[in-house]
């Protein structure tokens, strides 16, 4: 799969969840370790991890190269790490404080429209 893809994989995975404000950051030039960030909210952790499941699930289907995740037990922000692509799945409230879009204000935003 190439970057694009796996991106929009994330995001429709996400979106299947209900997962709120996904919008895809393009690191390329900015960060040394990804290309790409999607970032997505959810109101529960429940929610969090359903989103993480779903995504993990619908790229492995795809035969998408998975690295690994963290903060799947806390469930307030979990990492999926896809190489060149990085999943951050947020708690509303730990995505505002955070405010990983403003850390990286220099990253182009694309708003993902389902």
């Amino acid at each position: 799969m190439t970057e694009k893809e796996v991106c929009e994989a994330i995001c429709k995975a996400a979106s299947d969840k209900k997962a709120r404000d996904i919008v895809v950051m393009d690191m390329q030039g900015i960060s040394s370790s990804t290309d790409y960030f999607v970032v997505c909210s959810a109101n529960t952790a429940t929610q969090v991890r359903a989103i993480a499941d779903n995504i993990e699930e619908e790229l492995a289907e795809k035969g998408a190269a998975f690295g690994h995740k963290e903060g799947y037990r806390e469930g307030e922000w979990v990492l999926m790490d896809y190489g060149d692509v990085i999943a951050h799945i947020f708690r509303q409230d730990a995505r505002e404080y955070y405010a990983i879009e403003q850390l990286w204000g220099e990253a182009k935003l694309t708003t993902y429209e389902d």
